[in-house]
């Protein structure tokens, strides 16, 4: 039984910008049940399976496309109707695909990422659009727009890559090995030794501070000691004086 609680993927717009993106999912999932020959014409499939068929294709239509095509129950004739309403979205599309495609350089992104990005976007729009697009392409497309040195590319030539992935793999680790070595330079130019004016500082800290040690235990060694001697020699001579001053009285 059909899972028809949620969306598989976009229903299809009122407008049909999603068309071609629309009709390959439909393609896909129709095929994965079982109902892929249901939208072909003059096929001899089951009224049950045409039955599901026309659900899941109603379930995934813009609510206004369900009232327009509401009297119609078998999808090869839905699948018919929709393609001569909407196909011609292969002729808006087509020539402004070939156009990205033509224009397409590496050197003109800053990631190796975001060329990836644009290239399968790219491709894409073109094979939806009946364009055939293969590694080969690809290849060549990024071979001959990379920004690096005539050397380079040869050298990549040489490595004789059969798929397009290989090759992207091999530049995304390269770019991001780049990025590595260059954070390393701008935190410590080649040839640099590691801030030895720190090193200066922090030994003068400890010399100072050893010193001060030194100081602060010879202190507590002989100068409170010296303090005490000076109190009691004080206390003596003051005493002398007092004797001297007022002597004691003598027998008779």
């Amino acid at each position: 039984m059909l899972n028809l609680t949620k969306l598989e993927f976009n229903a299809l717009r009122v407008t049909g910008k999603n068309y071609l993106i629309w009709i390959f999912d439909v393609e896909i999932h129709l095929s994965a049940m079982g109902l892929g020959d249901t939208i072909k014409e003059g096929n001899e499939t089951s009224e049950q399976d045409k039955a599901k068929a026309i659900i899941f294709l109603r379930h995934h239509l813009d609510e206004g496309l369900k009232t327009e095509y509401l009297t119609i129950e078998d999808p090869s004739t839905l699948w018919k109707d929709l393609k001569e309403r909407y196909d011609h979205q292969k002729t808006v599309i087509l020539p402004k695909a070939r156009y990205n495609w033509l224009h397409l350089r590496m050197q003109d992104y800053k990631s190796v990422s975001k060329y990836n990005s644009a290239m399968f976007k790219i491709t894409s729009q073109l094979k939806l659009c009946g364009e055939n697009i293969t590694d080969n392409d690809m290849l060549e497309k990024t071979y001959s727009t990379l920004h690096v040195s005539m050397l380079l590319q040869q050298q990549y030539r040489e490595r004789g890559f059969t798929k397009y992935s290989e090759l992207i793999s091999v530049l995304l680790l390269t770019e991001q090995n780049n990025e590595l070595l260059l954070k390393n330079h701008q935190a410590r130019p080649t040839g640099s030794t590691p801030f030895p004016e720190v090193n200066a500082v922090t030994n003068n800290e400890y010399r100072d501070n050893k010193s001060f040690g030194r100081e602060r235990g010879r202190e507590h060694r002989y100068g409170h000691g010296r303090g005490r001697g000076r109190a009691r020699g004080h206390g003596f001579v003051h005493g002398r004086g007092r004797n001297q001053q007022n002597p004691p009285p003598t027998l008779k």
